[in-house]
């Protein structure tokens, strides 16, 4: 729908607001941009509607490079929502939806039945708000007005411009969730760009990382908690919200509570029948007390068997990562990924409590996911 190739935006102070940014919207998606201040999703997000052109590079929509089109007739196209709302204070709430359709030639009665169309969408009667003014709304009930006039001309490209910033926390998250909604229903291609990580993750189809000009990471809200692409990533996204987001899931409620195990001044042929009757390669090594001391494997068990004089404490090896059982779902995927171990021993107070492996972490996720 929307396609950014190898896009490049210098300003004439030499600011390089974008460096060379592939970038495909898919057609119905609600796409954010994000990031620090000053990272180029502003700046992105202008050029669709060619408020500002780039240095160089194309942007088509519908296969189509909209430097070849009338930027008066491309902008007519494309709704688009802005903090500040916008709304002229001298016209009815029915002349400002009304405009654009009106300035694209409907008649008049098309253009009355889709303003009635629209707030009945977004739960303004119309009898009651369409001869109001904009001062007579309250900031909430203005912002839906703003959504709506983006919409009033039926474009196929939505742009919005931080459009819930302004707006106190409770009508922010009202407006929040009637776009999810909203968006169910009508399908437009929304390019929404906003700093507020939550409200991204919970608008969102796909989800643009940006800093110094550049896409970090674009993915699905669950990929990119799931999987950050860098430190930068994590870090804007932030470990506390991660947790949440996952539903504060931590070792405990990922860990299989029954785990083989041997202790560590037992022999290598009671090992050796301790994993067989579990049908395990490998054992956690435990002292007398439960703490953990390392992991044997059943290849190094196999090296050693024909000496009987050593015990499991000589040839087990430390344990390569382990958590606690308050350690967050996140730093222990993230350990698994790192270190590629198969499992990963969960102690409290350095006593052996547990065992994670990717199937028991799996299977706790997928029981998270049916509470939600």
């Amino acid at each position: 729908m929307i396609e950014f190739k190898q896009v490049s935006k210098t300003f004439a102070d030499g600011f390089e607001a974008l460096k060379n940014i592939d970038l495909h919207v898919h057609k119905g998606e609600l796409l954010t941009l994000i990031g620090p201040s000053g990272c180029g999703k502003t700046t992105t997000m202008k050029m669709i509607n060619r408020l500002l052109e780039p240095s160089s590079g194309e942007i088509l929509i519908d296969e189509q490079d909209i430097k070849n089109q009338n930027p008066v007739e491309l902008r007519r196209n494309i709704g688009y929502v802005i903090q500040q709302i916008g709304l002229f204070p001298h016209m009815t709430i029915e002349e400002n939806v009304a405009l654009v359709p009106k300035l694209k030639g409907w008649s008049k009665d098309k253009y009355i039945k889709r303003v009635d169309e629209l707030l009945e969408l977004v739960g303004l009667e119309p009898h009651i708000f369409k001869k109001r003014y904009p001062s007579e709304l309250s900031g909430g009930q203005q912002q839906r007005i703003g959504v709506i006039r983006a919409l009033a001309a039926e474009p196929p490209v939505v742009l919005m411009d931080e459009p819930f910033s302004a707006l106190d926390p409770i009508s922010r998250e009202q407006l929040q969730d009637e776009l999810v909604a909203l968006q169910n229903n009508i399908h437009k291609t929304i390019v929404f760009v906003t700093h507020d990580m939550d409200e991204a993750l919970k608008i969102a189809d796909r989800i643009a990382i940006m800093n110094h000009g550049e896409i970090i990471q674009l993915d699905t809200p669950d990929q990119i908690l799931r999987h950050p692409a860098n430190q930068f990533v994590e870090e804007f996204i932030g470990e506390e919200r991660m947790n949440k987001e996952l539903g504060g899931k931590t070792a405990s409620s990922l860990m299989m509570s029954k785990v083989a195990t041997v202790k560590d001044k037992r022999g290598l042929a009671e090992a050796l029948k301790i994993m067989k009757s579990y049908t395990v390669d490998s054992l956690m090594v435990t002292n007398s007390d439960g703490v953990l001391e390392g992991v044997l494997e059943l290849e190094i068990l196999e090296d050693h068997f024909g000496d009987e004089t050593k015990k499991v404490k000589d040839v087990m090896v430390p344990v390569t990562v382990s958590a606690t059982t308050t350690t967050p779902y996140t730093e222990i995927a993230e350990n698994f990924a790192k270190y590629d171990v198969k499992t990963v021993p969960v102690t409290e107070d350095g006593k052996l409590v547990g065992l994670i492996t990717k199937s028991s972490m799996m299977r706790g996720l997928a029981g998270m996911k049916q509470n939600v």
